[in-house]
């Protein structure tokens, strides 16, 4: 029963997230203004932003067949692809139970057994989850002075530091704790953190390692040029500071964890990003919207139209 209840707290308090979330943000600005910062935004660089955001998607699948290859399966391009959008769509519904659908359609039309399909997914997030680490590491570099200030201006410089520092000594102290530690805890921890150190090793033991390096790089490059380029459809995000659009796409992309592709989060995540640096509400809910409304839209489209022909396509076997 525990776990019924487990799984059904997993699948409905995303749903009730998004929905409050939405809720939010809809209060935050009326029905009628958004849809005219809709009809007003500047569609070509919606268009191009959804270009950036095909060609992550391409890639992706691309590299995936780095993954598969090495386990002795020839994994064709176009069932990847497929497969790809398939989750993308399915994870609207049920959270990360695109991943499962997407080594489910491998396994039924390549022959790879489900087990080995998903461990290259997990693979593939923890090298995804790295590449994030870096985005962050590089903004914190790259606009260190600035974001400083900005916080500095907010709340006292001071115990911004010596809560840096708290934080920093905690952390270390959590660490010692679970390496002397032997808990069942803190062996789940252990062994979470030891798998995710094998998974990253695999990635340079692949034969096309560097193949599979310049992809991951060059997926999460599209997502940062997706976002970017996107700030131009509207007047009032077309100039702002390269910080708040670094931090803007952070926010936004954790935002898509916690609720079921970002459904109601993903607005309100680049708000507060962008209320960081100044940026009128209004705009930054309504570039939020459009952000997020043209990305789901074409998952919806391509999802569904892979969803469709993938049997179709595969129809031999």
């Amino acid at each position: 029963m525990n776990t019924k209840i487990s799984k059904t707290l997993k699948i409905v308090l995303p749903l009730l997230l998004g929905v409050v979330l939405v809720w939010y943000s809809l209060s935050e600005i009326s029905i009628s203004q958004l849809l005219q910062y809709f009809k007003d935004a500047n569609y070509i660089y919606i268009g191009l932003g959804l270009f950036f955001g095909l060609l992550s998607h391409l890639s992706r699948a691309y590299r995936w067949q780095f993954m598969i290859e090495p386990m002795g399966y020839k994994l064709r391009l176009p069932n990847s692809i497929m497969a790809v959008f398939a989750t993308y769509l399915v994870n609207y519904t049920i959270p990360r139970a695109g991943e499962i659908t997407r080594a489910t359609i491998i396994t039924n039309y390549e022959g790879v057994p489900f087990e080995k399909g998903f461990g290259t997914i997990v693979a593939e997030r923890i090298a995804d989850m790295l590449v994030m680490l870096i985005i962050i590491i590089i903004t914190l570099f790259l606009e260190f002075e600035f974001i400083y200030q900005i916080f500095a201006e907010r709340f006292d410089g001071h115990k911004i530091v010596y809560g840096l520092i708290a934080v920093l000594i905690i952390l270390a102290l959590i660490i010692l704790l679970i390496r002397s530690s032997s808990s069942k805890f803190a062996i789940k921890i252990k062994s979470f953190i030891s798998g995710l150190i094998e998974g990253v090793m695999t990635i340079f033991k692949m034969k096309k390692k560097w193949a599979f390096i310049f992809h991951t790089l060059f997926i999460w490059t599209m997502y940062v040029l997706m976002f970017y380029v996107t700030t131009f459809a509207l007047d009032e995000t077309t100039n702002i500071p390269l910080a708040a659009i670094l931090i803007g796409f952070i926010s936004a992309s954790f935002s898509i964890a916690a609720t079921n592709g970002g459904i109601g989060s993903y607005p309100v995540a680049v708000y507060l990003a962008f209320s960081i640096f100044g940026i009128a509400k209004d705009p930054s809910i309504a570039f939020g919207w459009i952000m997020w409304s043209s990305q789901t839209l074409m998952i919806i489209v391509l999802g569904g139209l892979s969803l469709i022909y993938l049997p179709i396509y595969n129809r031999k076997e």
